[in-house]
């Protein structure tokens, strides 16, 4: 029996409950006509920059994989409707380039985790909706490269390789939701790899009176999540909160300390017209959209109205540049074709939560996850 099967029988009760009774309804103020129209200028433009391979001239297997989890994420599945066979010709690029060992990176190694991190997410999505044979192999030896890469102190490595220390946190929320991603598909994920990230990323965090991690005087006023246990910014804020939230820790004293600071960071954002610039940066506002979405209450109703409606007013729109028309770009990290790319994905995945298609946005708060989507097997060897 493959190492998921078993681990199916037991998830297919709890995710049909939780597909049949989503996290949230959806709300009327979530939702706003210019939002779709904003979303479907976006598909347009990743439909018609998409070229022949699939890959939008790059060959990082990462930002590919964002651009097929914008279509997926708005409702269009591999070979079916007006955008079937962008979304299936970007999912076989990345399943054609993985290599043999499992990794999902054909650029430079020092991407190795990045990429692999956020393609085995877009992957387990994938599976989820499709139950494709050929991207459940690729995804389930690429369970086995987080697994196995994961260091001794429970972070991740830029490289895919075993060592003492993980880099940062900006590494672990990739694997994090690289795993969550398969375990809602039905994969098997080990309780000794998420005991041991949890316990990395509340390392990160850093009370603003000193203290750090795990100490008790740490929960004593504000705090947030590091980069490296000492640099704090909005992105690692968010992404301590998707971490927490992706393995079950809905109750952790630090998320809502880190959603007041998202807060504050939201109001202070003043959107210019038609300048084409996403919120923050791309990849900071992929983690503050589902740190928001998945926290829920409060903190989504008050600031995702914001997120979706500085999108709609950025969006580049009648630019100097024709083939720039509907799209995004990302701000800080990302340049060139690759930087539209990286902003129009991100932006339409945010547009597009709302609508729910995502395997991973159905869900409703799996209790005890440790316990009923793992199971100890002891540290993987190389």
């Amino acid at each position: 029996m493959p190492v998921s099967t078993c681990l199916r029988l037991l998830l297919i009760p709890l995710l049909i409950a939780a597909i049949i009774v989503p996290a949230f309804a959806q709300n009327e103020w979530e939702i706003a006509p210019e939002g779709d129209q904003a979303l479907e200028r976006g598909l347009a433009w990743l439909a018609k920059t998409q070229g022949p391979q699939g890959n939008w001239d790059s060959n990082d297997l990462g930002l590919v994989s964002l651009g097929a989890l914008a279509f997926l994420s708005a409702g269009h599945m591999p070979g079916r409707g007006p955008y079937g066979d962008h979304v299936d010709r970007a999912l076989k690029y990345v399943v054609k380039n993985a290599k043999p060992s499992g990794l999902l990176n054909i650029a430079d190694a020092q991407r190795d985790l990045y990429n692999h991190g956020l393609a085995a997410f877009v992957l387990g999505q994938a599976y989820g909706m499709t139950d494709d044979p050929q991207i459940g192999k690729t995804l389930e030896k690429s369970l086995k490269i987080i697994a196995n890469t994961q260091c001794d102190d429970g972070g991740w490595d830029y490289r895919a390789k075993r060592q003492s220390h993980g880099h940062d946190l900006s590494l672990s929320v990739m694997q994090a939701k690289a795993l969550r991603s398969a375990v809602d598909s039905g994969f098997e994920v080990r309780n000794d790899v998420i005991k041991l990230a949890l316990q990395s990323v509340r390392e990160h965090y850093k009370a603003d009176n000193g203290a750090r991690g795990l100490e008790e005087r740490a929960k004593e006023g504000g705090g947030k999540f590091t980069y490296d246990g000492n640099r704090t910014t909005v992105a690692m804020a968010a992404c301590g909160v998707v971490c927490l939230q992706e393995f079950g820790q809905y109750d952790d004293w630090r998320i809502p300390k880190n959603l007041d600071y998202l807060a504050k960071e939201i109001a202070r954002l003043t959107p210019v017209k038609g300048s084409g610039e996403v919120p923050f940066d791309a990849y900071t506002l992929y983690y503050v959209g589902q740190a928001l979405y998945q926290s829920g209450g409060n903190s989504w109703r008050t600031n995702y109205p914001v997120l979706r409606d500085y999108l709609i007013e950025s969006q580049f729109r009648k630019s100097e540049n024709p083939n720039e028309e509907g799209s995004w770009r990302d701000t800080r990290w990302v340049h060139g074709k690759p930087g539209l790319l990286y902003g129009t994905a991100v932006g339409c995945f945010i547009l597009a939560i709302p609508n729910r298609y995502l395997p991973i946005l159905q869900e409703g708060k799996i209790e005890g996850l440790l316990d009923k989507t793992a199971i100890e097997t002891g540290r993987a060897k190389n």
